[in-house]
């Protein structure tokens, strides 16, 4: 979806007038049920938009590059101030600005495939991002500057944690970044205090948070975040303080870090706590994990078509329920809805690929259980042992990267008993046959009905009572077209009164 926005007028010379929104909150609905931190809004005043939404530098991105066609991707919490800001800019480039429509997937990602369709060759994202990788289009993030009381967050760090020699991870709400230096400021008796740096295209914000040697981030890339341990430290040794609002960033967080403990102090009610669930939803997704040692037809969800590698991830998921004699379906289905994935009864379980974010559902409403590439890597790949570490981001799991775990080689026969049914199973392909035989064995009077789970989505189809309507072909006579019933549907003609 498009959204033309009129164009305006405006002296480049001077500041130029912001034009009101012509939208108004009452004509939109909005099925996504959005929370108190990302509710709609009144329009942001003239005098504050500017420098809120950084347009002055967005208009310094697209002329010192060149851009001819820029789409501006807003989230719901923005969009009532998409139509000012639209129009600002058209009136101060040459090229032209479009506003992108609803996103097919999560509006934390850049919307790359959406934009390739109107032939942009740029985008400016705004509002909160999840900060993974792309790769097609130069992305510019304006990540708007929500109010936080810096003071009483620094009054809160140190009263959690008094000791000025604990070693801790800051990480923080991109909405809040620029906030992030005066909080360093009020902070400076704490010496092993490591902030981290948001991973970000090269532009000025990644001028300004560069600090030293591009090396030291090489250290450590957590959760869109990069960050440099010293060598005589491990990521045990710290605690991670967490600034913002409750989300998924929050949950993200509890899972890449889940030997430290974590502290997170909420920016709207200002207050502070420590999270201590981590064991209970870890346990939750072991279960994840022997539902899917379990599961003979794993469908594969895309979630996302913008996260860098996706497509290589989806090939190694095939790759691994191959290995493990199992069998994958692919669906690209778009947002995920508890509707679209009811329609496929044959699928036993869902791994979806996204964005780290998006990964972690809560698939109770669910018909069936949605997993994460990590948990499939757990389950089904033999060489990889469960070390107390847990993987959100897809491509940490690809060739290269930190935490890969090459397949073995050869058929592998994994046999154990499952902690769901109490049934034995099998992973994988013995290379010990058996051979086929022709001996005659004699058949039991009294046979037993079992029932077998279905290998693939013939088989499954096979079992059904209900296989859907018959086409009957050539078994129906053939017969000349006859006049049907006429009127309305109330009254027919042939009806009495």
């Amino acid at each position: 979806m498009l959204l033309n926005m009129a164009d305006t007028t405006v002296d480049s010379e001077n500041v130029p007038p912001l034009p009101v929104a012509f939208s108004s909150i009452n004509d939109v609905r909005f099925q996504k049920d959005v929370s108190e931190e990302s509710s709609l809004h009144s329009p942001t005043s003239s005098t504050t938009l500017i420098e809120k939404y950084e347009l002055a530098r967005c208009l310094q991105w697209i002329t010192n590059n060149g851009f001819q066609r820029v789409s501006l991707q807003f989230p719901d919490e923005c969009l009532v101030d998409s139509a000012a800001i639209t129009a600002w800019l058209d009136g101060n480039v040459s090229g032209k600005v479009f506003v992108l429509g609803d996103t097919s997937y999560g509006s934390c990602c850049v919307d790359e495939v959406s934009a390739q369709h109107y032939t942009a060759d740029s985008i400016i994202h705004f509002g909160y991002t999840c900060l993974s990788p792309t790769k097609r289009l130069p992305v510019l993030y304006i990540f708007g500057r929500y109010s936080i009381d810096v003071e009483d967050c620094c009054a809160k760090f140190q009263e959690i944690i008094p000791d000025p020699m604990s070693k801790v991870i800051i990480y923080y709400d991109v909405r809040y970044t620029h906030a992030i230096d005066d909080f360093k400021a009020s902070i400076t008796v704490y010496e092993n205090v490591l902030i981290t740096k948001l991973n970000v295209p090269t532009d000025e914000l990644a001028e300004e948070n560069d600090q030293g040697n591009q090396e030291e981030f090489s250290n450590h890339s957590i959760c869109g975040r990069t960050f440099t341990v010293p060598d005589n430290a491990t990521i045990c040794d710290y605690s991670v303080f967490f600034i913002g609002e409750e989300g998924l960033l929050l949950t993200n967080l509890m899972f890449s870090f889940p030997k430290c403990p974590l502290f997170f102090y909420n920016t709207v009610s200002k207050e502070i706590c420590q999270e201590t669930l981590i064991n209970k939803k870890l346990m939750r997704r072991y279960y994840m994990i022997e539902r899917i040692k379990d599961a003979n037809i794993i469908g594969i969800v895309v979630g996302t078509l913008g996260v860098s590698d996706y497509l290589q991830c989806v090939h190694r998921m095939e790759s691994i329920i191959k290995k493990a004699e199992k069998k994958s379906y692919t669906f690209v289905v778009g947002k995920l809805n508890v509707a679209k994935l009811s329609n496929f009864l044959e699928i036993d379980i869902f791994v979806l690929v996204a964005c780290a974010e998006n990964s972690l559902i809560d698939s109770k409403e669910f018909f069936k259980p949605i997993v994460t590439p990590f948990e499939v890597e757990i389950a089904l790949n033999s060489s990889r042992e469960w070390t107390g570490d847990y993987y959100t981001d897809f491509r940490q799991l690809l060739p290269g990267a930190v935490a890969h775990v090459p397949l073995s080689d050869g058929p592998f026969d994994n046999t154990d008993v499952s902690l769901i049914t109490g049934k034995l199973r099998t992973l994988g392909q013995s290379d010990n046959q058996p051979e086929p035989s022709d001996t005659i064995i004699a058949r039991p009077e009294a046979l037993s009905v079992t029932t077998v789970k279905a290998k693939d989505a013939g088989e499954f189809l096979a079992q059904r009572s209900w296989q859907g309507l018959q086409p009957q072909l050539g078994e129906t006579p053939v017969t000349k077209a006859v006049e049907g019933s006429s009127g309305i549907a109330w009254k027919y003609s042939h009806e009495c009164s």
